[in-house]
């Protein structure tokens, strides 16, 4: 599933610019990727986009509504170094408080525990990539180039 994501973010700028579902799926299809990883991979995004909405449709607020405290299955799934990466993200307002939690949902989704710091790293640059959104390349490469076995960054 996740090589699709990458896939879509390679060769498509912009969600819009993606075609249909039916469309997508065939071509996907004809480039070799095995259906049942297609259909996961736009059931994943289905979900993403769902949750882009429901976003969208509260009001924003730039102030986080409280402390986030996570739950026992979001840190089994996401694991000490991928909360420290979301914590690191957020810190440098890479992601707002309703996008992180747009993350942790997607990651939920995601038949693996934990999940690998790559997966979720591609996990928040499809949100992002979702939402028209490009971030500092530089400051996202440093981000994306962080060693999965190396422990989280300081936030301060």
């Amino acid at each position: 599933m996740f090589n699709i994501l990458v896939y879509l973010y390679e060769t498509y700028y912009r969600p819009d610019a993606c075609p249909d579902s039916i469309a997508l799926a065939k071509k996907l299809s004809a480039i070799g990727f095995e259906d049942d990883e297609i259909v996961e991979a736009l059931d994943w995004l289905n979900g993403l986009d769902s949750y882009n909405q429901q976003v969208a449709d509260v009001e924003k607020s730039p102030v986080e509504p409280g402390f986030r405290v996570y739950t026992e299955a979001e840190y089994s799934r996401v694991g000490a170094v991928g909360i420290g990466f979301i914590a690191q993200l957020s810190a440098i307002d890479l992601l707002d408080w309703q996008q992180r939690e747009i993350v942790l949902e997607r990651a939920m989704a995601v038949d693996e525990s934990p999940i690998s710091l790559e997966k979720l790293k591609i996990i928040v640059l499809m949100l992002l990539w979702s939402q028209g959104r490009e971030p500092d390349l530089l400051l996202f490469d440093d981000l994306l180039l962080l060693d999965e076995n190396q422990e989280p960054r300081p936030l301060h």
